[in-house]
Order: C-alpha cells, then structure tokens, then sequence
C-alpha cells in the first residue's frame, strides 16, 4: 500500500504534477512531504509507543492453506490454473513481491499439482532468494527460466501442458498486465484465458482471524496517531507540516503509515488538493489514509474543527454519522452489498443533500485487505468479473465512509474499517463523537 515517498515540495511536487495531470490530488500531496523537521516532539506524540510486538506474521501454514481454498474455488469455477504476475495476490499466496516491469515473471498454480514459476534467467538467483520465504521452498520449486531473446509465454504453455493442461482455462489474475495474458493466449491456443477474479478475489475477500486480528491492530493504530496529531495541532500549521507529524507519530508506533491532509474549503474535494493550506481557528480538518501491519491495511477519516464548528458543520457531521450507523447496524450475511450502500444513502438524502451521488459522491464503502481498496465494494452493480451480485459474507472487511461535500464550503467524512461477523457487523475503532471531540 505504501510505495509512496515523500519529496520536498519545492524541488519535486511540480514535476511529479506536470508529468503525471491525472494524479490523484491526495497522491499528488502525499509526494510533496517536506522533510521532518529537526527539534523536541509534541507531546502527544512523545507518549505514543511501539506496538509491533502485538502484531504476529502470516506463516507458510496459512499460505498454503489459502493455496488449497484457491484450488477448491477452482474446481468450483472450472479453472485449470491460475496465473499471477506480481502484486498482491502473489504476495497473500506465495510471501513474494516482485515488482512489475516489461518481462514476465509468474507462478502459475494449477488444479492440481505443485505451482511451477516462469522468471528472466538473469534473476534465478534473486527469485530462488524470495521463493525460498514462501510455502514450498526454493529447493523444490519447479522455475522455468527464459534468455532475454526467447518467450516467457511460451514457458507458461510449457508448463501447464506438463501438468496435464493442454486445453482448459487458465485465470488470470487482474492486474496481470494484458500484453502477458494476451501473449499467453496466443502461444497456448487451445487454451482459454478467463478472469480468476473469482479465484483471487474468492480467497482475499473472506479474512480469517489472524487476518482480522492484524487489520484491527492497523486500525487502532491509525487512530492512535490521529489523535496524538490532533491534540498536537495549532493555527499556522501547514498541511505538510501536519504529514509530517503524522509521519513521526507512525514511527513511534512502529508501523508504516501516513495520511492526506485537507483542510478548509479543500475538504469538499473527496481526495484533497494540492494547494497550500494553513490551518486556521475554526479550520476544519480531514485526515485520511492509514497503516500496513505485516502487510495488511487500515483506512480510516476524521473529520474535524479546530476551534468552534458552525451550526452547519455540526448539521452535517450528525447526517454523516447517523447515514454511517445505519450502514454498521443494517450489515449483516446475505445482504446484497449495494443495498448497503443504499442504507447510507438514504439518510444522506433524506437529510435534504440529494439526489443521488450530488453530495455523497462515492460509494459507500471498499473491501480491504492486503491492499486498500480491494474485493469487493460496497456499491450498486458491483459484479465485474463475477457471475452474479455479491452479498456479505462473514469475514469481510469494508470501509464504512459516507460523507457530504458541499463545493466551496467544506466536507465531512467518517471512515472506519467494518468487519461482517456471523450475525452483524463491527467496527474496529470507536465512532467519532463530533467535529469538536473527534476522539
């Protein structure tokens, strides 16, 4: 989740912004962090200590557990093997990452049969380094490697046909980039790329205790170092001097993590600006974002005033938490997950800040996991690369984040990670309680 750096502004942000326009604004100032500045810490942040000893690694047990529940899926879905390239689902599987780059390096899992891998020959050594960290060892690993003038996809074909998957249907994980499976396709023709959306997504999706022990690790976290920077704030902070702030508090707790800033009429953009900002009396502040615990992320937003809030900040943060409690208290296993987003809605426009998106103007809410927005989403038609609607399932993990932004005024959002349990729901960290005691 957090491959982001931080630059000082003046030297970077506006070539980060020039070459990138379509950046989102909170990445973009996620780029421009001025450096920590030197000097005694706040207090608040002075007390803050580590909790890395509460957090207990995934083992290669539970991963090749999840390489089992990966097979069983397949079987129900008629998937041979299962492709990954990269990312995430490479990691949640195999305890690999492997950055993504122009030449193919892949672990093919098939129904049946040990995971075979297709590497650049020039990187044995690097890949047996961190396939020997996962659930088979780099002693038996099957690895097929491939001379710079020769064909990684070929490799693939090859070693599926060995393991009996001449013809079939081979899935694809999501963001295998389309030149690979379109180039798998074309030197395996007897063979039938699909998504293995239903694959990848099928296992992440479902958390399992451990999983949720560490995501509810992140989140208390996250809120520990919100509320160590809030009590630290005062008139005249920049916004970056608040992420630096943040970035220290995540040091003392001993997670990696940082936060977008937003502050005044810049609130009523859903993911922020990159304009300077200063923090004023009566400023009201949006922090968002979260932290990684043994790869596993909370995403969690504060909204609130320093100083006094106005009648109408206080009108809308009580719509706010009331549309995000309706979603907490009507989640439950079975339900359809766009009717939940619908219960969240429906406050917020009943309230008078309607139709539709023109005030909430997202989804209700996100999967999460090892990535921080991931399957599946709390949102009307949310079927793509599914067969049929998805309902909550015990063990999933969304973001319950509704808001209102009102365009040259301010926003409100209240963001905390929901777990479906087997007959409800339950947040990890406590609700905010208003704009002016947000904690």
């Amino acid at each position: 989740m957090f491959s982001r750096r931080s630059f000082l502004w003046s030297s970077t942000a506006a070539v980060i912004v020039s070459r990138a326009p379509r950046l989102f604004a909170r990445d973009a100032q996620r780029a421009e962090r001025a450096p920590i500045e030197s000097g005694p810490l706040p207090a608040s942040i002075a007390a803050l200590t580590s909790m890395r000893d509460q957090a207990r690694p995934i083992t290669n047990d539970e991963r090749r557990k999840r390489i089992e529940r990966a097979k069983a899926l397949m079987a129900q879905s008629k998937i041979d093997a299962l492709m990954l390239a990269g990312g995430t689902s490479m990691a949640y599987f195999m305890n690999m990452r492997w950055g993504g780059s122009e030449r193919l390096f892949a672990v093919v899992i098939p129904l049946r049969g040990d995971p075979f891998f297709v590497c650049p020959a020039f990187e044995r050594e690097r890949a047996e380094e961190l396939i020997a960290l996962g659930p088979f060892g780099s002693d038996q690993a099957d690895i097929r490697t491939w001379q710079e003038d020769e064909s990684p996809f070929l490799r693939v074909a090859q070693g599926l046909k060995d393991r009996g998957i001449a013809t079939g249907r081979l899935g694809v994980e999501e963001t295998v980039k389309f030149v690979f499976a379109d180039s798998v396709a074309q030197a395996a023709p007897q063979l039938k790329v699909v998504s293995g959306t239903p694959i990848t997504g099928g296992c992440r999706m479902i958390k399992d205790d451990h999983e949720i022990a560490l995501m509810r690790l992140a989140s208390q976290a996250t809120l520990k170092v919100y509320e160590a920077v809030f009590r630290a704030l005062e008139p005249g902070m920049t916004q970056n001097t608040v992420s630096g702030l943040i970035g220290q508090a995540y040091r003392r707790v001993g997670f990696p993590g940082e936060a977008s800033v937003q502050v005044g009429g810049y609130t009523a953009l859903p993911h922020g600006s990159i304009q300077p900002q200063v923090i004023k009396t009566g400023s009201i502040v949006m922090l968002d974002d979260g932290c990684t615990v043994e790869g596993y992320q909370s995403d969690i937003t504060r909204t609130f005033v320093i100083g006094k809030a106005t009648d109408k900040m206080n009108k809308v943060f009580d719509i706010v938490k009331q549309a995000q409690t309706a979603a907490l208290r009507a989640a439950r296993p079975g339900l359809p997950l766009e009717q939940l987003d619908a219960v969240a809605r429906k406050v917020i426009v009943d309230a008078g800040y309607g139709p539709g998106y023109k005030y909430f103007t997202h989804r209700l809410g996100h999967g999460m996991g090892m990535d921080g927005h991931e399957w599946p989403y709390l949102v009307k038609n949310n079927m793509f690369g599914w067969e049929k609607a998805l309902t909550l399932q015990p063990g999933m993990v969304f973001s319950d984040e509704p808001g209102i932004y009102i365009r040259g005024e301010f926003g409100v959002r209240l963001e905390d990670d929901m777990h479906v349990t087997g007959d409800g729901a339950e947040l990890f960290t406590p609700q905010s309680e208003s704009l002016e005691k947000p904690f």
